[in-house]
């Protein structure tokens, strides 16, 4: 949920305390237009930002059929160069004073989906059930912008927070033992609650699954160590890889027989998609 505080925070950064540049009277209307292709995000924080400025903001869907240039494109979509995602109307002044924000949260984000889509993309090419999962490695303040830019691009948002699931992680390990670990969060962790602990090694993922964990993360494994580690699980048992994953390295880890390929590259290294913001 993006709240009113989220929405100054982020003006306040880009607006600063005298602003001048933005003093333009009169009404005006805008559009936030690809200048590439890419799969859009973030429309709802950039309607959130001219909403708070009391500016008129609608990110409409395109009607069945191919997108045309020109014509608006839903989130989740993909947008090709000249296609508007959003429309917009209000005070110039208030227009003028978002424009800037929200185009770099809807780049950002649709950034973030476009990545997400080529690496699902990449998984779909060899497996049809492996997730792509994005990780907590994301933006401070704009953790629900990636996560749900991530599901734009068709991937899975694994733990929003600490909260979502319990995580035996390497630190952990290295201070109670692997099975103690599992062991002690499972004792103390809801019924509701999935654990998930993270090893580096085939034989330890057995281990950790015979000790309690619902989910075993493979972390820094080859594909073919990974592979292995898999085999090993009891049947009811998830398989997570991650470590370094790459759109690139997608195939060769679904092969594997993983259930999910966790990638902190989706939300900490994608590249914006270019946006143009037209007023008049």
């Amino acid at each position: 949920m993006i709240t009113d505080a989220d929405v100054e925070r982020w003006l306040r950064e880009d607006v600063g305390h005298h602003d001048v540049t933005n003093h333009v009277p009169g009404e005006t209307t805008g559009r936030l237009v690809a200048k590439e292709s890419g799969v859009v995000a973030g429309l709802d924080a950039a309607v959130a930002v001219f909403d708070y400025l009391g500016v008129d903001a609608v990110a409409e869907t395109a009607a069945d059929g191919p997108v045309g240039a020109g014509d608006a494109v839903a989130a989740g979509g993909t947008a090709e160069p000249g296609d508007t995602v959003l429309r917009v109307a209000g005070p110039a002044r208030e227009v003028l004073r978002g424009e800037r924000v929200a185009v770099n949260l809807v780049a950002h984000a649709s950034g973030v989906a476009t990545e997400t889509r080529r690496a699902v993309d990449a998984a779909r090419e060899v497996a049809d059930d492996v997730e792509i999962a994005a990780t907590r490695k994301t933006t401070p303040g704009l953790r629900g912008v990636e996560k749900r830019a991530v599901v734009a691009g068709g991937g899975d948002t694994h733990r929003l927070d600490l909260s979502h699931m319990v995580m035996v992680k390497d630190n952990h390990v290295a201070e109670l033992g692997l099975e103690t670990a599992v062991e002690r969060f499972c004792e103390r962790t809801s019924f509701a609650t999935k654990v998930e602990a993270e090893v580096e090694t085939a034989a330890d993922g057995r281990r950790a699954a015979e000790a309690g964990a619902d989910v075993v993360l493979f972390d820094n494994l080859s594909p073919a160590a990974l592979r292995e580690g898999v085999e090993r699980l009891p049947e009811d048992t998830l398989a997570e890889a991650s470590g370094g994953i790459g759109v690139a390295d997608v195939s060769a880890y679904a092969e594997t027989g993983v259930d999910v390929i966790s990638m902190g590259s989706l939300t900490h290294s994608a590249p914006a998609v270019d946006f143009s913001f037209r007023t008049g």
